[in-house]
């Protein structure tokens, strides 16, 4: 079992920062919409998940030699209006460019990133219902 260890630190009213053992920092605000600087904690949830499932899925894109010439991932969460307000619904949209990936094995590598390899998702599945989808564009 391994553990983690971050600090997180007050900069003003509604703005934090964290920061991991190895010294990386982000920025973290529950500003208005017009004066944010940073992610929410609600947020970066969602980066965590859309990313953590990415790093799989590149590496498994890589391990079948196939070209990947961009990729992206979007991701959209639903909150329940009553606290506390956790997400309740996560719709994940996977974009693959690339000459040789065939959509059938990319859906395969998708299910096995999202709901097999990826710590952040298998975090909160329980109780949050998390899809995804995929589109292949060719270069």
């Amino acid at each position: 079992m391994s553990t983690m260890k971050i600090k997180m630190g007050f900069k003003s009213d509604q703005e934090y920062f964290a920061v991991n053992e190895s010294g990386n920092r982000i920025e973290i605000d529950m500003l208005a919409a017009e004066d944010k600087k940073a992610m929410s904690p609600m947020q970066l949830l969602l980066a965590g998940v859309v990313s953590c499932a990415a790093v799989d899925l590149v590496a498994m894109v890589k391990k079948r030699r196939k070209t990947l010439v961009a990729f992206s991932g979007e991701i959209d969460g639903t909150r329940r209006e009553e606290y506390p307000k956790k997400f309740t619904d996560i719709h994940v949209k996977y974009t693959f460019t690339s000459p040789d990936l065939q959509e059938e094995e990319a859906e395969k590598l998708v299910n096995l990133a999202v709901e097999k390899y990826c710590s952040v998702a298998a975090t909160i599945n329980e109780s949050t219902k998390i899809t995804h989808s995929l589109e292949i564009l060719r270069p």
